[in-house]
């Protein structure tokens, strides 16, 4: 019987080892969020998600983040607070320090006073396509105005609009509509006076979704266009 017991030990000895060192080779995610005007931490409301397919969800409320970055997945980051613009960015395991840490403290602007980064991604959140077409709802209006003013205050930033559809039904047609709907929110842009030469498209179709979740929320982030700044 002190035998058994004593390998049932020397077995869980090993695995807890084991599952310490796992810990130990994970990479992690970490920073604070500040106020841009004060450099003050600021409580948020802290959104990640594993990319590309958003198997892994969370979120934090305050004013600094941690996690683990399972499977060497890139994740996206989103932080929100009252009273401050929204920031999204994207977390690569790859610019992991020594220690497995990615560090990025990441500052809200208060107001609409926002120095824009390159790297930066916008989720244009209120934009609207007609069902299964290209062409722009009106009530989108108020949002690209935004995006107008933003490149107008900006004179060097160049942007690249990244189309995405769901991934349900054909292949080559979500990427052409993808496509079709990046080009029409440039035409939009350039319209209002944006040179042509200011704004990169990019289509993606379904390949690159939000999550795999069958359902109609799911679809429904999925079909996106994402605004990436390239250069400020």
């Amino acid at each position: 019987m002190a035998t058994k017991f004593l390998t049932f030990l020397f077995v869980v000895a090993v695995a807890f080892t084991a599952w310490c060192q796992n810990l130990d080779s994970l990479t992690y995610a970490e920073g604070q969020i500040l106020s841009a005007e004060t450099q003050q931490p600021i409580l948020a409301k802290i959104t990640y998600m594993s990319l590309p397919y958003g198997n892994i969800v969370g979120v934090i409320n305050g004013d600094k983040y941690s996690f683990p970055m399972f499977e060497g997945a890139k994740y996206s980051i989103t932080v929100e607070a009252s009273g401050f613009l929204p920031a999204k960015y994207m977390l690569d395991p790859g610019e992991a320090n020594e220690s497995n840490r990615v560090n990025k403290d990441i500052e809200l602007t208060f107001g609409s006073n926002k120095k824009h980064e390159a790297g930066e991604v916008m989720l244009l959140n209120n934009l609207i396509f007609q069902v299964g077409k290209s062409r722009i709802n009106p009530e989108s209006y108020p949002e690209l105005e935004l995006v107008v003013n933003m490149m107008k205050e900006n004179d060097d930033m160049i942007i690249q609009l990244e189309g995405h559809t769901d991934y349900q039904g054909d292949e080559s047609e979500n990427m052409k509509l993808s496509k079709q709907r990046v080009e029409a929110v440039k035409d939009y842009l350039v319209s209002k006076g944006i040179k042509s030469k200011r704004i990169q498209t990019k289509a993606y179709g379904g390949t690159a979704p939000l999550s795999r979740d069958n359902t109609p929320e799911a679809h429904r982030i999925n079909r996106r266009v994402e605004l990436r700044i390239l250069q400020n």
